[in-house]
């Protein structure tokens, strides 16, 4: 997936002198082996992207962009994980084996990531769990001022197509499950606050997490 800034340049747009400046790079995104073969397509799961079996492409961003989400606090709606303990979610290893994910209760539950201060946010990437092919449901993505969302809530990504989380009905679609976790462009929103929303998925009514990376820049 191509960034915001990528797009912009090849279309020839005009950008302000300041973004006409910027040195785009690919983000450092560092992957996990692989936990099973290929990419096997999920039957009955509605609202899915067809899943590919080539790697993702290069994601640009500006020079410098780095993961802000590493070892930041991380809180949620279930304070006392099935398995794992919150800390999991942004401690750097995404090797999604045991010991290495948090599951959370089943229904609609959310984990939050404190950046500790207001950031400009090119790309979020979760790994829900890449032991076996899944596709998560309800997915709703949202960055924000306060640790409450109620201030600058902006959403980059809703797969919700029922309004099951009350976070308003989305268009973007299921994916399934890899080492590669989703990409999800944020195109350079800005807050100190990120929320991740789930509602189970094909296998299982609980949610799950292995990692969260969010690439950005501190605001000075």
């Amino acid at each position: 997936m191509k960034s915001l800034f990528a797009i912009i340049l090849a279309a020839g747009l005009a950008l302000p002198a300041a973004a006409q400046s910027m040195k785009l790079e690919p983000l450092p995104i560092a992957l996990p082996k692989p936990l099973f073969e290929g990419t096997p397509a999920l039957s009955k799961v509605p609202n899915l992207e067809k899943p590919s079996n080539k790697p993702r492409p290069a994601f640009l961003a500006p020079a410098g962009t780095v993961n802000l989400a590493l070892r930041k606090p991380v809180s949620s709606s279930d304070t006392d994980p099935v398995i794992g303990s919150l800390e999991l979610i942004t401690d750097g290893n995404k090797a999604g084996t045991d010991g290495t994910f948090v599951e959370l209760k089943a229904g609609v539950q959310n984990i939050v990531i404190d950046l500790e201060s207001k950031c400009v946010i090119y790309a979020i990437v979760v790994w829900h769990f890449h032991k076996e092919a899944r596709a998560y449901a309800d997915v709703v993505i949202q960055v924000a001022d306060d640790p409450d969302f109620i201030s600058n809530v902006q959403t980059v990504f809703n797969n919700d197509t029922n309004n099951e989380t009350g976070s308003g009905i989305g268009k973007d679609l299921r994916w399934v499950e890899t080492n590669e976790g989703k990409l999800v462009d944020a195109r350079g929103v800005e807050g100190r606050y990120v929320r991740l929303i789930s509602n189970g998925s094909d296998k299982t009514t609980a949610n799950h997490y292995v990692e969260v990376e969010v690439y950005g820049k501190p605001v000075h």
